[in-house]
């Protein structure tokens, strides 16, 4: 029989192993804790790459596509210096920079010139702002329409593809000799000169005349 010191040493030697289990334990929790927190802190740290990362594209294709707008192309082309003044005083250069789609009949400068200065001067006057707004847009089409839809769409209505644009007001789509001719309101027409200039809103085709609306 063991005497009552074995019994007292056998009882330490127990509690003391009990003590390192229980140490063992909370060392344990402690490193599986740290683990945790060391993955969560990464995850996190992924996260916010990723979310850089997905930030910098977004404005990466986003300053590609007001580089190549509408409004952008025109003011990056000599020809049409003239349209592009108007659509400023006209307030709509915002517009051709915003997201959309548009096909534009651009008149060049050399169609321009063909007004009358003293109209196109009254026309850029501040208090002719509405006229000018209705003339730009009446040479502006909701959708993006490039040179073979065109002519298809012109073909498939007996060569007079009627289109409303943004003024409201239609003009008159036909092909002859292999160009596509616009006609407007008054009846006079002109020719698209340079089709296909592509932009990331939309599209436009140059044209040798400024085309009228009603009014």
């Amino acid at each position: 029989m063991l005497n009552t010191k074995q019994t007292n040493i056998m009882k330490m030697s127990k509690m003391f192993v009990s003590i390192a289990v229980v140490g063992l334990l909370f060392a344990s929790c402690d490193d599986t804790k740290k683990k945790e927190a060391e993955a969560k802190a990464e995850a996190e740290k992924m996260e916010m790459e990723a979310k850089a990362q997905a930030e910098e594209v977004e404005k990466m294709a986003k300053m590609e596509f007001e580089k190549n707008t509408i409004a952008a192309v025109a003011m990056g082309n000599e020809n049409f210096t003239t349209l592009v003044t108007a659509l400023k005083q006209a307030g709509l250069a915002q517009t051709f920079m915003a997201e959309g789609e548009y096909t534009v009949f651009a008149p060049t400068n050399d169609a321009f010139a063909k007004v009358p200065q003293a109209t196109l001067d009254n026309l850029m006057k501040d208090e002719n702002k509405a006229k000018l707004q209705n003339l730009l847009k009446y040479h502006v089409v909701k959708g993006e329409f490039m040179a073979p839809a065109v002519m298809k769409a012109i073909k498939d209505n007996n060569n007079a593809y009627n289109v409303t644009t943004l003024a409201g007001q239609n003009i008159t789509l036909m092909e002859k000799d292999g160009k596509v001719m616009i006609k407007d309101a008054t009846g006079k027409t002109a020719t698209v000169v340079m089709a296909d200039v592509d932009a990331s809103n939309g599209v436009i085709h140059a044209i040798d005349t400024v085309i009228m609306p009603k009014g």
